[in-house]
């Protein structure tokens, strides 16, 4: 697995712009502004699509093969092996979730100290690029409380899909509303999912994990072969 950065994806061309599952090509090199071992600089101009997406057929076989050999079944591996081999990306599937907390941001616009943070972990490295950034910073912090292995975690969603989740449901259904919605997706349906949470960490902080993503197949009963991709369902 690798992290690539930075990837200013709304000022991509339109020939750039990747959707999710696709297959690139891009030039990419290890930098020292980023000791993570699995961490990549992009060259945003290299970029090339190569008019290959990764389906959901047959309950997303070809993406569940690509994710089975990174999947764990208990943070706490996810931990003990960052603590051997430095690694600080993975994907796990917890037992259930407990619940989803919301709070509100401590700053609920950004800071200085935000902007100088943000440059810190790649994700604009210029004043230019800082300008350009117009996304509003959403006003709350969202954690998902969940078993793995034998205990229950926490750990704070940072998926741009849960921000511009929040937004939607905000214009759709008001200040007195949104949170219902909100929950509805993040709690209601993705209890009926096959939910992954794609884990990283923080370069500034290795060892404060973060939920990245969140990947979500239907629940499938298990067939012949199922268990050669680690995918089974209890």
């Amino acid at each position: 697995m690798r992290r690539l950065f930075p990837v200013p994806y709304r000022f991509l061309s339109d020939d750039s712009q990747f959707k999710k599952w696709e297959w690139i090509r891009a030039s990419v090199a290890t930098t020292d502004s980023d000791r993570r071992p699995e961490s990549r600089r992009i060259d945003v101009d290299s970029i090339q699509l190569l008019g290959q997406r990764i389906g959901t057929e047959e309950g997303w076989l070809e993406r569940r093969e690509i994710i089975a050999p990174q999947v764990l079944e208990d943070f706490f591996e996810l931990e003990e092996r960052r603590k051997c081999t430095g690694e600080t990306i993975g994907i796990i599937r917890p037992k259930s979730i407990v619940e989803l907390t919301v709070t509100p941001a401590k700053e609920p616009e950004w800071t200085e100290e935000d902007y100088a943070k943000l440059a810190q972990d790649g994700l604009f490295d210029s004043k230019e690029m800082r300008d350009r950034i117009v996304l509003r910073k959403v006003p709350f912090d969202f954690h998902y409380r969940y078993i793995s292995g034998e205990n229950v975690y926490k750990h704070k969603l940072i998926d741009w899909e849960v921000g511009a989740l929040y937004w939607n449901c905000l214009h759709r259904y008001g200040e007195n509303g949104w949170q219902a919605a909100f929950r509805q997706k993040l709690e209601t349906e993705f209890a009926t999912k096959d939910l992954f949470l794609l884990m990283g960490t923080i370069h500034r902080f290795p060892d404060k994990w973060l939920i990245v993503g969140l990947i979500y197949p239907p629940k499938q009963q298990p067939t012949p072969g199922s268990e050669q991709l680690g995918l089974e369902l209890g």
